[in-house]
């Protein structure tokens, strides 16, 4: 009987008007239900056909489905799936050998989100900070437009006072500065500044590329105050701009560096790297979560970073960045009453409305999504693609064809 039922609720039938009926209404997703993906396709409840230039906002690197992917899991699913943090496994210490062998860190704490990730790594930095320095080194800096989480903490950390709406009162300590803007950054980082936390690449907040000197400066001001730099390579992280981390890309290492989205390639999993001598800042008990590194987890995320971690596709990655580069910059050299700039790096690209279409980036998506093709939006004025790094060269041609379709019609509409 209960077997029955339970197949019964497996298959009952749903729509998008049931997630107005029994979800939380934090989000507003589209009205198409995608149902089954392969590579960058997917198909919705109604049989059609997107090509996914989201890749459900830069996680499935991998491509939905990768048999790859699909392999380690099948084969960890039925071999061991939780122990509880009372026990280690096998796959968690060879994700964390292979994440420090292949960056600065030395020890490894994972979880399963990105907030939690930077949770982590902002809790690591007071702690250090009032271990070494006292209590008073407690202030956190952070940068207006960023995105580094939506718990409490580090809702209050990014810089985007929407988000923060209703949820006084907030975390002390926590100040802002303007990315990218040396000087803001000099008069805001003093001695008891205990971390900087930063995106080298902001997503959110616009698709932002950071530039090296401002970048630079604030490894200088840590350096000269005592603070810990963290990089936040949520979005960044995992060879979406060609290097297998973004950092590496400028020749600046962090202290602490946050990863998660592609990590797991859509199982939820995060990481946060940093030092021998940061780490055993946290003793036992002092930090932990129930499921972070569990051995599905570990293994889904070790098959994902020896995938990308191999120069030809990281190689194929800035190859393949560069021809989306170049054909969006077509598209904005010819559709200059809609788009004014290409920005970003790697796999991860704006393209910024113009003057004229400023706030419409949601149209545009809309537009694209009727035509079969989904992207993202990054604010109301830049359209955002993030598509898997195993994009081809015919999936950008495609994604050109149906971007100006349905700008033509935007226009043809106006």
């Amino acid at each position: 009987m209960n077997a029955k039922v339970e197949s019964t609720a497996l298959n009952r039938p749903v729509t998008r008007q049931t997630f107005d009926e029994v979800l939380v209404p934090t989000y507003a997703p589209a009205a198409m239900v995608p149902v089954r993906g392969a590579g960058l396709d997917l198909w919705d409840q109604n049989g059609k056909h997107y090509l996914d230039f989201t890749s459900g906002i830069a996680v499935a690197a991998l491509g939905h489905c990768n048999p790859i992917v699909v392999e380690a899991l099948t084969r960890q699913a039925n071999t061991l799936w939780h122990l509880g943090n009372g026990y280690t496994n096998e796959p968690v210490l060879r994700l964390a050998l292979a994440l420090t062998e292949a960056t600065f860190a030395d020890r490894a704490f994972f979880c399963n989100s990105g907030a939690e990730a930077n949770e982590a790594a902002l809790k690591l930095a007071r702690k250090h900070a009032h271990s070494k320095f006292g209590a008073h080194k407690s202030r956190i800096i952070s940068c207006y437009q960023s995105f580094h989480g939506r718990t409490l903490f580090t809702v209050s950390v990014g810089g985007q006072s929407k988000y923060t709406e209703g949820f006084e009162p907030l975390p002390p300590s926590i100040d802002h500065i303007t990315y990218n803007d040396i000087e803001s950054a000099r008069a805001a980082i003093g001695d008891d500044v205990c971390a900087v936390i930063v995106e080298p690449l902001q997503g959110e907040g616009g698709v932002v590329p950071g530039d090296k000197a401002f970048l630079q400066e604030l490894r200088d001001l840590c350096n000269k105050t005592g603070a810990l730099l963290i990089f936040d390579e949520v979005q960044s992280g995992m060879g979406r701009t060609g290097e297998l981390f973004h950092y590496m890309s400028y020749g600046i290492t962090p202290d602490i560096l946050t990863s998660a989205k592609a990590l797991g390639n859509g199982f939820p999993v995060a990481a946060m790297l940093t030092t021998h001598e940061l780490a055993a800042t946290l003793s036992v008990g002092s930090h932990g979560t129930t499921y972070g590194g569990n051995p599905m987890a570990a293994t889904v995320a070790l098959t994902v970073l020896e995938t990308i971690n191999q120069p030809a596709f990281l190689a194929r990655v800035k190859e393949a960045g560069a021809k989306l580069r170049a054909t969006l910059e077509k598209v904005v050299a010819d559709y200059p009453q809609v788009f004014s700039q290409v920005r970003g790096a790697g796999l991860l690209l704006g393209v910024v409305t113009s003057d004229a279409w400023k706030g419409r980036s949601k149209d545009i998506q809309k537009a694209a999504e009727a035509n079969g093709m989904m992207v993202l939006i990054a604010g109301m004025d830049v359209v955002r693609m993030a598509p898997a790094l195993i994009v081809s060269d015919e999936q950008i041609a495609e994604a050109d064809r149906i971007l100006r379709v349905s700008l033509d019609g935007l226009l043809q509409a106006a």
